[in-house]
């Protein structure tokens, strides 16, 4: 039987560890992807991954349940996540590109691919992070808003000027023309 999020996080609250277990089983990819967007470091992710999973168990009591779990969940994650930043402030590695298989353009794509992300990853996390949540885990700004603790306005700014900020790195690197001169 597959139980729903809803029952899960009910049976979570009764104190049912492996209904939480299949939480964190079901959210754990995510919940990693949210914290490499912000920390721009694996190890780091890692453990801000297992701190947010602790934490949202402990503070699961006040998750309200008429809300979408998975944005209350990110939305501990990525506090987790700011927190961490703010006490550790040092450079990390970029991650390695995807790989596509398309034979006829995988040169080009590849090429393309990896100077997207490596100009998203080159951003300061305040434009980094909303980019992140939109295109990689296809957030809408609502969720965005909640889970970065931001104005709906403010996401739609930040994603505008990520996105000006990668089309700009794209150009100088000259990956891509820019058409408007």
């Amino acid at each position: 039987m597959v139980l729903g999020e809803l029952e899960l996080v009910q049976r979570s609250l009764e104190g049912d560890l492996e209904a939480w277990g299949e939480i964190v089983r079901r959210y754990k990819e995510a919940v990693f992807g949210v914290a490499l967007a912000i920390l721009r470091n694996r190890a780091d992710a890692e453990d801000a991954t297992q701190e947010a999973f602790i934490r949202a168990y402990e503070r699961l009591h006040y998750y309200d349940l008429s809300r979408k779990f998975s944005t209350w969940l990110f939305t501990v994650t990525a506090n987790v996540a700011k927190n961490m930043l703010r006490k550790r402030r040092r450079p990390d590695p970029q991650p390695s590109p995807g790989r596509i298989p398309d034979p006829a353009e995988v040169v080009w794509k590849e090429e393309l691919h990896h100077a997207v992300k490596e100009a998203v990853w080159s951003l300061p996390e305040s434009y980094r992070a909303p980019l992140i949540l939109r295109y990689w885990h296809e957030m809408d700004l609502a969720e965005i808003a909640r889970v970065l603790g931001l104005r709906v306005g403010t996401v739609k700014t930040r994603l505008h000027r990520g996105r000006a900020l990668v089309r700009l790195r794209l150009v100088e690197q000259g990956v891509i023309h820019d058409v408007v001169q």
